[in-house]
């Protein structure tokens, strides 16, 4: 026991090493300017920058729409598949871990692909209006249909893993025989308990919009990733600084969800 104790240690202090040393290079790296010292110039900077304000919000922005979304579709089509049709789930879960393996290259060309049938073939139709709008670059919502698809695999594995710790026929079945629909059996008997699940899903989105580049940069749009991008060229500590305080952020976030969760379990148990 002590030597298996032993090993779990030094596994983890090898991946904290992993994690922490390029963050602590990254640190050193943005407060230490040749022929000044010790500065903070360049946190203190982020916040003037153009374009900082406007990348963070439409990414948070896209980020709450694209949780939305992906909610709305993954939470009744699971929980009626586990109700109705449990044998389809083997199916549905290889459906939505596609995205995986589709390399985000041809995912993005086949977007594009779309995108031109719009002048191409539709310039006459209502449905034109429709393909410009999506591509609006005050919120480009075809950004958020991208990630929608992108984010299907983690959702579906945090809701899955909240949906097998709850026993949901009961739940509906019991909700159902006191006089409740439908919606309010799932809103009232089946959400409450899979909050933690919900949590998780909505996080591992949350990142996953933040941190994408590949598709909002080859679709000509410009987040809070590639704005990122964009400026380490010619502010290369601001771009380093931002990417350091982004990730503690997420790091906050993420501790912030842990503590919500183990309050949940807790009420839960009592």
């Amino acid at each position: 026991m002590a030597r298996l104790n032993l090993w779990r240690w030094g596994v983890l202090g090898l991946a904290g090493l992993y994690f922490l040393v390029p963050l602590a290079a990254s640190v050193v790296f943005t407060v230490d300017v040749p022929g000044q010292g010790v500065t903070f110039d360049a946190y203190t900077r982020i916040l003037s920058t153009d374009g900082f304000a406007a990348g963070l919000l439409l990414s948070l922005e896209l980020a709450a729409a694209t949780i939305a979304i992906v909610l709305l579709l993954t939470v009744p089509a699971m929980v009626a598949l586990r109700l109705g049709a449990p044998r389809l789930r083997p199916v549905v879960e290889v459906v939505c871990s596609l995205p995986l393996v589709v390399p985000p290259i041809a995912f993005v060309a086949g977007i594009g692909t779309v995108l031109k049938w719009g002048p191409e073939h539709l310039s006459r139709t209502p449905l034109f209006q429709t393909f410009v709008a999506v591509q609006n670059p005050d919120f480009p919502f075809v950004l958020v249909l991208a990630y929608v698809v992108m984010a299907l695999p983690f959702v579906y594995r945090a809701l899955d893993a909240g949906l097998r710790a709850v026993d949901v026929p009961t739940l509906v079945e019991a909700a159902r025989s006191c006089g409740a629909g439908w919606p309010q059996a799932l809103l009232r008997t089946v959400l409450p308990n899979l909050r933690g699940a919900l949590l998780n899903a909505s996080f591992l989105t949350l990142a996953l919009v933040l941190g994408e580049f590949t598709v909002a940069q080859l679709l000509g749009f410009q987040p809070f990733a590639v704005w990122i991008v964009n400026i380490s060229g010619s502010q290369a500590q601001l771009s380093v600084a931002v990417s350091v305080l982004s990730l503690l952020v997420t790091w906050i976030l993420l501790l912030a969800l842990a503590g919500a969760g183990g309050r949940t379990r807790t009420a839960s148990r009592g």
